[in-house]
């Protein structure tokens, strides 16, 4: 049994089912029933290692033997066989391993390259070794034991470079507290973090992390979120703030009440996150897979007919042929070809976790980069999310009643605009009843009743579809107020208009330099909102948007989005709620999250800090990385076209130049090589 350091539970490795498995991490069903992740590179990388080091002394000594050091009075054939069936097959056997998973899927990889060709090396050695007579006295035994240790030793620096590409995952499972002060039964109790329940208090002193997602219920304390935000300021808490697991409690002693524990927590659904997009698949991963599924069928027929074409046409030697088939299958090993991608998503996306941009998968990486135009939602994204009230007119009655009536109409609801009106209610120490028949009507506002009385607050739409006339001197007022960037709503009582509460929501500081970092970038910047066309375009002419879509009811944000992906590449941003279905029509969605509730199923890009510019720095980084899996490809392309031919033998009749099996290997564990470094060079990438 291990426990999962991501939701605190136990996994038993013998008996839970397996669902996929990448080099050094194993995922499991967990005991609570959800998909977590169980990583052990350490265990991985100590057998990696004794394995290299087991095939680099055993190929040493064959190498000695057959070339320095002279063994009297026995075969030495015999020493070389011993020597090399142990660095083939258990030094080798992952290879072998690998090839009969691929065979058995239907598939080919790098595994079958690598056994075929060193099989090949062996058993002719062995052939020679025991039948003299027919195979000859050569061997080439220190070929196929070269080839298996310089293959680990290119693996062995791949997990290395690996390891260090995901250091960020690794920073992310490290950043949990591991234990905590609860309360229970009036007791202080110092448990594992994995023992909290929801509802439990927890005490955090000044200094400590705080251990789960949940809401003080007494004291106050400034609390480092720059771990999960990426907020650099601390931020003020008090009776009944939100607080973030992971995130460090400054001064004050605080005391919480668990809301989110184990896998539910903020830090456990970023690490899920970032392991999902680190194992998936982007686009050009899959034309890898599928160019790689070929090449292995078609290097394999390479091979063999060098082969022929050399010992039959050529008049060549036995030995000399079969050298040119095996340095064909080695240096032609694909491994390179399928590191490509996954490499460099590795990378990018754990650099995106680290500066509180989480993309979901491999693909919206990818395609984050073709974006050609962003669309943004107006209320929470483009600007602060929390109107205030700013003017009340009145057509009948006192302002204290038209505020009073909004407030009764909107108690009900939780859209901006209500807490802004009973917000101002509560400064203006009004009581505010609770309506009967609330009804929310999307796009318009909303409709109660108190004491006889029939309320509505909405737009002209509302009262339009209510059958109440609104004047020309009230349409005046409105367009006055709209034209100033204010929300208005109007407020009809018994089917008569009474008044108008007008309110506006201020632009967020980062919006605008968001907007010029688009245009520098080539991208065209739209702006989407329910309100209507004079409120739209007083914000977006604050923010230098030229498009504006406004009067969009929620259900047809969708549809717009659809119009302009018949010319565009369209990112949607919204808060991953109301525009959930335009998050999901759009070419990439990108939700905007508090950083309390990342895990938003709507959009496949979320920016936890809520900074709109955090939408030009996901592009460029997917830009960076697509330009780095190009430059991985094409090395490894460009290394099997020129190493391929070579290894055939193309350059022996002219210059006398053969390249032998070892070199062969040598130089495919380079490009390995070479491609991971590559992609872990994209750690120093800067962000802004």
């Amino acid at each position: 049994m291990a426990k999962d350091p991501v939701c605190g539970m136990y996994v038993d490795e013998k008996t839970s089912p397996l669902k996929e498995q990448v080099r050094g991490r194993m995922y499991y069903f967990c005991s609570s029933g959800c998909v977590e992740t169980f990583i052990k590179p350490e265990k991985e990388m100590k057998r990696l290692k004794a394995l290299t080091v087991f095939s680099a002394i055993l190929t040493s000594i064959v190498i000695l033997v057959m070339f320095v050091i002279d063994v009297p009075y026995v075969n030495e054939n015999f020493i070389l066989f011993a020597l090399a069936t142990l660095v083939q097959f258990v030094a080798g056997w992952q290879f072998y391993r690998g090839t009969y998973d691929a065979l058995k899927a239907r598939a080919t990889n790098m595994d079958v390259l690598i056994s075929i060709g060193t099989s090949a090396a062996w058993l002719y050695s062995a052939l020679a070794t025991f039948m003299p007579a027919a195979f000859g006295t050569e061997t080439y035994f220190d070929t196929s034991t070269a080839i298996i240790t310089l293959i680990l030793f290119g693996k062995l620096l791949e997990d290395i470079a690996k390891g260090r590409a995901s250091e960020s995952l690794r920073k992310l499972i490290d950043m949990q507290p591991k234990f905590a002060t609860v309360v229970r039964n009036g007791k202080e109790l110092r448990l594992p973090v994995e023992q909290i329940n929801v509802n439990d208090i927890v005490l955090v002193k000044p200094g400590e992390k705080i251990p789960v997602d949940g809401v003080v219920i007494s004291g106050s304390s400034s609390v480092d979120e720059s771990m999960i935000t990426g907020e650099s300021v601390p931020v003020e808490k008090e009776k009944g703030s939100q607080v973030i697991g992971a995130t460090i409690n400054k001064h004050g002693l605080l005391k919480m009440r668990a809301a989110k524990v184990g896998s539910d927590t903020a830090l456990a659904q970023i690490i899920n996150l970032v392991e999902e997009a680190q194992i998936s698949r982007a686009p050009l991963q899959r034309l890898a897979d599928r160019i790689s599924s070929y090449f292995v069928p078609i290097v394999v027929a390479v091979a063999l007919l060098s082969f022929a074409t050399w010992y039959f046409v050529m008049g060549q030697s036995f030995i000399f042929s079969f050298t040119i088939l095996v340095s064909v299958l080695i240096i032609a090993c694909p491994c390179a070809l399928g590191m490509a991608t996954p490499t460099a998503i590795l990378v990018g996306t754990g650099k995106g976790a680290e500066n509180g941009i989480l993309i979901k998968n491999g693909e919206a990486l990818e395609r984050a980069g073709k974006i050609s135009a962003v669309v943004f939602d107006k209320t929470g994204t483009l600007t602060v999310g929390k109107p205030k009230v700013t003017d009340i007119v009145t057509f009948s009655g006192s302002e204290r009643d038209v505020l009073l009536c909004a407030a009764i109409a909107e108690k009900g609801s939780e859209h901006p605009l209500a807490d802004a009106i009973l917000k101002k209610a509560r400064e203006s120490k009004i009581t505010v009843p609770d309506a009967q028949n609330f009804r929310a009507i999307s796009g318009k506002g909303v409709s109660a009743s108190h004491a006889r009385r029939s309320i509505l607050l909405g737009n002209r739409m509302l009262m339009k579809s209510e059958g109440i006339k609104v004047a020309d001197d009230v349409e005046s007022e409105l367009v006055n107020l709209e034209n100033r960037g204010k929300t208005a709503m109007l407020v009809a009582v018994n089917k008569r208009l009474v008044g108008i509460v007008a309110a506006a929501d201020t632009a967020r500081a980062e919006a605008k330099s968001a907007v010029e970092e688009l245009r520098k970038m080539g991208i065209s910047a739209a702006m989407i909102t329910g309100d209507n066309e004079r409120t739209a375009n007083a914000v977006a002419k604050e923010l230098g948007i030229n498009t504006v879509l406004a009067g969009v009811l929620p259900g047809r944000k969708a549809a717009e989005i659809k119009k302009l992906q018949q010319s565009k590449v369209v990112a949607m941003v919204g808060d991953g709620i109301n525009d959930a279905p335009a998050l999901a029509q759009a070419d990439v969605g990108i939700a905007i999250g508090s950083g309390t509730d990342v895990a938003m199923e709507s959009g496949q890009i979320v920016l936890i800090k809520s900074d709109p510019r955090d939408v030009a720095r996901a592009i460029r980084l997917s830009r960076f990385t697509v330009r780095k899996i190009k430059q991985n490809l094409f090395w490894a392309f460009f290394y099997n076209v020129i190493g391929i031919p070579v290894a055939a033998g193309i350059l022996y009749p002219s210059f006398g130049l053969l390249l032998s099996p070892i070199i062969a290997a040598g130089a495919m564990a380079f490009s390995s090589i070479f491609v991971v470094t590559n992609s872990a060079m994209m750690k120093r990438f800067r962000m802004n």
